[in-house]
């Protein structure tokens, strides 16, 4: 098979899709790789490192499209201002795609519907199940972890003040307090970086193991009130709350909250909206020079507030709603991204062709647009089809 890897176009993504090391890896498996000039440049990969390994270097993305037959990307088909073309429309029928996609976010519908006029069979990275066959191939586990140590450190430096306890000749300023809302795996890397920072940890979710490792790093853990069995999905994750408890748990943040000087947002539920859990009421209420770091805006934010893409201050409040604050750790994250796309495209062909058994968990997790069609679940409920 041909594989493709363009240069990523979304501003200040630095991350690629594929390392010299997993391209010599396809290769091996006997698959032929085009990777764009300069793609990996930004991660600190460099075109003389994959045409070592065997990769063919293009000079730009509409030769990768034109000619692969499988397209490898790390974020959503976007608007490729250079070629003033959108990538979605320089794919062709039967052409595969796998990349994050996040097709429930309102955002990406125009752009998902057109993925499947197009006849493209796309598969979004965040619809990999969590089960222990799918765990090498997990890049949003990958990502989560990326995103929860950076987005903590950016955080911290819009805040006016010290994170951690400060003894000086004037007297001691007490550390910040931090609310993690949603200790999945990026919650948990923020609690630990943010322990490590120095700053007095809080923590919120709706699932019991998630509160238990909370308290292994030292938490404080809130009181949600909300039934243990209300809030457990399949594989662990969270499941959407109906509205009762939805407010309930809102309740008790907004009790909270003004106390906060950073507040990490990280509650998901797969393959869905993010729940909303700080209104604007909220933001208003909190002290002047804190911060919220979004990072469910993919999916919409738990915010209400959320700017999609951008860091604004409302109400004396940081917001970030940066959408790829893992690509701001471009080497790093690409190392992970890549192997975990490496594991699943190995896992998905067979003999040099694609297998896709709709039975397969991960592949009904993951298969986005088939034959014309929508078929991702929670796409398909955002989007009421």
């Amino acid at each position: 098979m041909i594989i493709g890897i363009p240069k990523e176009i979304m501003h200040d993504e630095d991350r690629v899709a594929a390392t010299p090391a997993t391209c010599e890896k396809y290769i091996q498996d006997g698959h032929k790789v085009l990777i764009q000039a300069g793609a990996g440049e930004g991660a600190y990969f460099h075109d003389d490192q994959y045409e070592k390994v065997g990769a063919t270097v293009v000079p730009d993305a509409l030769t990768v499209y034109e000619n692969a037959e499988l397209i490898l990307k790390v974020k959503e088909p976007l608007f490729n201002h250079d070629l003033n073309r959108h990538e979605v429309d320089m794919m062709r029928p039967g052409q595969y795609l796998i990349t994050f996609i996040h097709p429930a976010a309102p955002a990406n519908h125009e752009m998902v519907g057109n993925l499947a006029k197009r006849g493209v069979i796309a598969m979004t990275l965040d619809g990999v199940p969590r089960i222990s066959r799918a765990q090498s191939m997990d890049a949003l586990t990958s990502m989560s972890t990326c995103a929860g140590y950076k987005g903590t450190l950016m955080g911290c430096n819009l805040l006016p003040r010290f994170a951690p306890q400060i003894f000086s000749a004037v007297g001691m300023i007490k550390p910040i307090n931090m609310l993690v809302v949603g200790v999945g795996v990026a919650g948990l890397q923020a609690l630990a970086t943010g322990k490590r920072l120095g700053a007095k940890t809080f923590a919120a979710d709706i699932r019991p193991a998630a509160r238990e490792q909370a308290q292994s790093l030292g938490a404080q853990v809130l009181d949600l009130g909300i039934p243990d069995d209300a809030g457990v999905g399949e594989g662990g994750y969270a499941k959407a709350l109906n509205a009762e408890h939805l407010a309930q748990e809102r309740s008790v943040l907004a009790e909270k909250l003004p106390e906060m000087d950073l507040v990490f947002l990280s509650a998901l539920i797969p393959g869905k909206l993010a729940p909303v859990l700080v209104t604007e009421d909220m933001v208003k209420a909190m002290k002047p020079g804190a911060a919220i770091v979004d990072i469910s805006i993919d999916q919409g934010g738990n915010c209400q507030l959320t700017p999609p893409g951008e860091i604004v201050t409302m109400h004396h409040v940081h917001l970030v709603g940066i959408k790829n604050i893992p690509g701001l750790l471009p080497e790093s994250a690409t190392t992970m991204f890549a192997m975990n796309v490496y594991n699943l495209v190995h896992y998905l062909l067979k003999d040099g062709s694609f297998h896709l058994d709709r039975k397969d968990e991960i592949i009904d997790g993951i298969l986005t647009t088939i034959d014309g069609q929508i078929v991702h679940q929670g796409a398909r409920e955002a989007m009421k089809l």
